[in-house]
This record gives structure tokens, C-alpha cells and sequence, in this order.
């Protein structure tokens, strides 16, 4: 067994006979984990109740990340919140929901997959998009998230501007016109990742989707390899999904145990084989060389090492009123 599900077991196998009922169980998630969070509950509550007896109920909420963490502030009963970066789980210990010091709760800053952001386009890539400065060309039409509401395009557009400052000679102002320049082709903003790739997708709208890996996997395994290439850009973002325990929720419903279980399962084996299943890359090692087929190498950057963290890059980027409300006001 996974020594970092010791505990949490250990604590629950001590539950008496009275306390083996179906509990409920809340998992608050961003948009593109649907699939595999509906799987990996199914194969985690086999595991819990093999060890515990206890049957478990588990629900799932989808959505852009950054109004899903609003809506755990705003009162929605999340056990656990797996959202897209950690900057929306500190909105949420901001509320006093979630203690601070959480991601030392679970390995890895409690990152238990990582991610990058890359191109969707049309087979035969008609428009010869290679890489972010191309995103700027007059007559591509983008499809990608709103930074405001989601995850994903806060990621997506701070790998444009990381992109811009490690070309020869750059700089943050010309990393802001390289974004404003791309923002000013986007074509649809929608509120999360799952709603662009259904614009990009299925009502064919757009030359290039900018996505989670994932989901442009996922497009191409659903929709098939005659509609779409996938385009890895020259250098992306190293995105590093969080997970966290809802303190004030699990105390007050008696899911905390349930809570670490379920939290540590996805550092497991068998957890890491269904985030690369699903399309995520795995922190696991064995995992991680099971499924390098899926996952090509790419030159990476983190958001501490170019931004200086969440912290700093939200405040500067994504605040109201701060760089990107400006370039998309002003992007015509």
C-alpha cells in the first residue's frame, strides 16, 4: 500500500458499524478534469470502501477555475477543491476556507500532474501557425479562454508573454505588445477551457484553439487525426495544477480522513496512471515513461522563476484594472 495513504486509512478503518453509511463527498474541479475525475472516483471509492467499508458518494463540480473558486467562497461545500493553478486556492484561504500552508500538505507543493499550454489548429495547420509570434499575424482568428474567469488562460497568456522576454533582446514592453497583438485576433473569449474547445471543436469557429495539452489531446482522440494537428511551440509554461483540503468544510461534514485519502491517492501508482490516461503528466516516474509516447519534450519555464509567483503575476496581470483588462480594452 502507498505509505501516503497510511493515515489517512488508519484513522478511518476506526469508524464503528454506525458510521459505515454512503457519505457525500464534493470535489470542486476545473474545467477540462471531467473525464478524469469521474473515472478515478469510481476506482477511489473501490480502493476506499476495500479498506474502510464505507460506501461514498461522490460529486463532482466543473467550470472555469477562477469562478469555481469563487464559488467555493461564495458557499459551495467543496471537500476538495483541484483547481487549475494556486493562486485560486489562496483566493480561497483568503476567505479563511483553507489554512494557510496547504501546499506542504501533499508532495510536489501539492501539484500532483503537471500540464503545458499549446495549438490547436485545423489539419494541414492552413495558416502555418508554428509558434506565439505567428498567433499575431493579421487574419489568424484565436479561440481561448477569459483570463478573468479561468485557469487555463491565465496560463496561456502568460506563456505568450514568458515566450516574448526569452527572445533575443526582450522585454516586458515588448512582451506586452506581442499579447496585445494576440489578444487583438482572438475571435471568442469564452469563461473556461472546456467552453473554448466546444467553440473551436464542434462549432468550428477559429484557426487555432490555445489549450491545455489535455484537452488538445482529447479533441484529437475524440474528433480524430483528420481534423487536427497539435502544435508545440519552441518554449510554453510549465502549468502545475493544485489540489487542496477545504479546512472549515471537511470539519464540519467529518470528511477530513476521506479528504487526505482522496487527495493522497493521486500521488498512488494507480493515481498517477489515470492522470496520464486522462492526459496529464504524471509526477511519477514509472508512470511518466509508461506514457512518454503521449507527451513530447518541451522547453518549459516556471511562473516563479519569470513572474516572481501567483502572487506577483496575478496582481500585476490579472487584477482589475492591471495589464490585461488594459490590453483588452485596448486591443482594436
Amino acid at each position: 500500500m502507498n505509505i501516503l495513504l497510511k493515515s489517512s486509512l488508519t484513522a478511518a478503518i476506526l469508524f464503528s458499524a454506525s458510521q459505515l453509511y454512503a457519505k457525500e463527498f464534493l470535489n470542486v474541479s476545473y474545467d477540462p478534469t471531467r473525464e478524469f475525475y469521474k473515472e478515478y472516483n469510481q476506482d477511489f471509492g473501490k480502493f476506499w470502501k476495500k479498506h474502510t467499508r464505507q460506501d461514498i458518494q461522490f460529486k463532482q463540480s466543473h467550470g472555469g477555475s477562477g469562478k469555481q473558486a469563487r464559488s467555493v467562497i461564495d458557499g459551495l461545500q467543496a471537500d476538495v477543491v483541484t483547481l487549475a493553478l494556486a493562486n485560486d486556492i489562496e483566493e480561497i484561504v483568503n476567505a479563511g476556507l483553507i489554512q494557510p500552508g496547504w501546499q506542504k500538505e501533499f508532495p510536489n507543493n501539492s501539484a500532483p500532474y503537471t500540464s503545458t499550454i499549446v495549438f490547436l489548429v485545423r489539419k494541414g495547420n492552413p495558416k502555418n501557425i508554428r509558434d506565439w509570434n505567428d498567433l499575431t499575424k493579421p487574419g489568424v482568428e484565436i479561440i481561448t479562454p477569459n483570463p478573468k474567469t479561468g485557469g487555463a488562460p491565465r496560463w496561456i497568456y502568460l506563456s505568450a508573454w514568458g515566450y516574448a522576454l526569452k527572445q533575443p533582446g526582450g522585454n516586458d514592453a515588448k512582451a506586452r505588445e506581442l499579447v496585445k497583438k494576440l489578444y487583438h485576433n482572438v475571435k471568442v473569449l469564452d469563461s473556461g477551457a472546456r467552453g473554448s474547445l466546444t467553440t473551436f471543436a464542434e462549432r468550428g469557429i477559429g484557426d487555432v484553439l490555445l489549450s491545455w495539452e489535455n484537452e488538445a489531446l482529447l479533441a484529437v482522440q475524440n474528433q480524430g487525426k483528420d481534423k487536427y494537428d497539435i502544435i508545440y511551440p519552441s518554449i510554453s509554461i510549465l502549468a502545475e495544477p493544485s489540489v487542496a483540503i477545504v479546512d472549515k468544510v471537511v470539519d464540519k461534514d467529518g470528511n477530513r480522513n476521506l479528504a487526505k485519502g482522496y487527495l493522497n491517492y493521486l500521488y498512488s501508482p494507480r493515481g498517477q496512471e489515470l492522470a496520464a490516461k486522462y492526459n496529464f503528466r504524471p509526477r511519477n516516474a514509472a508512470a511518466a515513461k509508461k506514457y512518454a509516447y503521449k507527451f513530447p519534450k518541451i522547453q518549459t519555464f516556471t511562473i516563479n522563476a519569470v513572474f516572481g509567483g501567483w502572487a506577483k503575476a496575478q496582481k500585476t496581470h490579472f487584477a482589475n484594472g492591471a495589464i490585461f483588462d488594459q490590453i483588452y480594452a485596448d486591443r482594436k
